[in-house]
């Protein structure tokens, strides 16, 4: 049992590397196919566009319930590591790669949300602990990328694809070889098509995900839009920062503020935790242009670790107040149901900042991520009885 959450924790790591793998060879897609500066926007969009697409039919057909959530796991991962390796091919269009990323998303949804469900069947005790861990795996497997990148530089993006989608196969097999059913699993007996509806009928999931939402508005625009900041203070200040490197270091710094909300969860309850780390992370919203605007190389980094610790924390909090109240035979579709409409927001704030950043000086595009904080606190706290 003691090895059954490092495994779990290793093949989310692995299989959600996918993620943010095209963004992390855009610059050299850009280069050899001549993407359009918007394209960013439209390649991050595509994977949260798959992800949603699956995440409502793997609901609505209940599958992460009705089927052995490791297998669920193990061949999502196949079939989206193929997806994110089609992006390799030679003179593929821009067009045929948002279709690629959206494949890819669409089978992380059997990922992403099944690795949550497959923790809950080990671990009804400590679960918010459990799940800090394994959202920790997944916003380190998410930043990867971007060191991959970084090491690899002086070699052809390609490589990166590779490495990532071999590593998200070993992610599937691991789990498929070493992690069998859980002991508090219950099977989902036949297809319940209300279940998508009744998520929200409880008080306490209603709560948790309102946070979540407002979370969600200002996570993945921070992530899918922090390369694309620091080139920026590069120019403004005539520096030289390495953006990938920073990019990976400043996304896997929320891999420790989740595994450290995880074990807090023992002494505090997750909504006092999600609830402080989603005000921190408004707070760095708003002050961004501030820091952008001063010209002090540690004190930019510093800041945007600080966030990057916060914009993260709350994760596993949600998800652990999502998965202790849901039915237990129907704990893995609300899970995915509610991560759905947390994703389907995603492409809302990332599509808006990508118009807003041909409009206005993107010193000031980060404080529009701030309204998500400040309505997802106001929501989680209007349903506190």
């Amino acid at each position: 049992m003691k090895k059954i959450l490092p495994l779990i924790v290793l093949s989310q790591f692995l299989s959600t590397s996918l993620w943010f793998a095209g963004n992390a060879v855009l610059p050299d897609l850009a280069k050899e196919i001549k993407l359009a500066p918007e394209y960013l926007g439209h390649l991050t969009s595509a994977v949260q566009f798959g992800f949603i697409a699956g995440t409502l039919v793997f609901s609505i057909l209940t599958v992460a319930d009705k089927f052995s959530p490791s297998w669920v796991f193990f061949w999502s991962s196949v079939v989206a590591s193929a997806f994110n390796f089609a992006i390799r091919i030679e003179d593929i269009s821009a067009l045929e790669i948002l279709f690629f990323r959206f494949g890819t998303g669409f089978f992380l949804a059997g990922i992403y949300p099944v690795g949550m469900k497959i923790a809950s069947d080990y671990f009804q005790k400590g679960l918010g602990k459990s799940l800090g861990f394994l959202i920790g795996a997944l916003v380190l497997g998410t930043a990867f990328p971007h060191l991959v990148r970084s090491f690899l530089d002086p070699l052809p993006w390609r490589y990166v694809i590779d490495a990532t989608s071999v590593l998200a196969l070993i992610g599937g097999f691991t789990i498929v070889a070493l992690v069998p059913n859980g002991p508090y699993r219950k099977k989902s007996h036949g297809f319940d098509f209300t279940s998508f509806f009744k998520v929200f009928q409880t008080n306490s999931i209603r709560s948790a995900a309102y946070g979540y939402f407002g979370h969600m508005w200002e996570l993945y625009a921070f992530w899918a839009f922090l390369p694309f900041i620091l080139q920026y203070y590069n120019k403004l200040h005539n520096l030289e920062l390495d953006y990938a490197f920073w990019s990976f270091t400043i996304i896997a710094v929320g891999a420790v503020s989740c595994s450290a909300a995880g074990i807090l969860s023992g002494k505090f309850t997750p909504k006092a935790i999600a609830s402080f780390a989603l005000a921190l992370s408004g707070i760095c919203c708003f002050i961004s242009p501030l820091l952008i605007f001063q010209d002090s190389q540690g004190v930019m980094l510093v800041f945007l670790m600080v966030w990057g610790l916060a914009v993260t924390a709350d994760s596993p909090m949600f998800s652990t107040m999502v998965a202790q109240n849901a039915p237990e035979a129907t704990r893995g579709t609300s899970l995915t149901i509610v991560n759905s409409v947390g994703f389907g927001i995603t492409i809302i704030s990332i599509q808006l900042i990508n118009l807003l950043s041909s409009q206005i000086d993107p010193i000031y595009l980060f404080p529009v991520l701030g309204l998500g904080p400040l309505l997802g606190l106001a929501g989680m706290w209007r349903e506190r009885n």
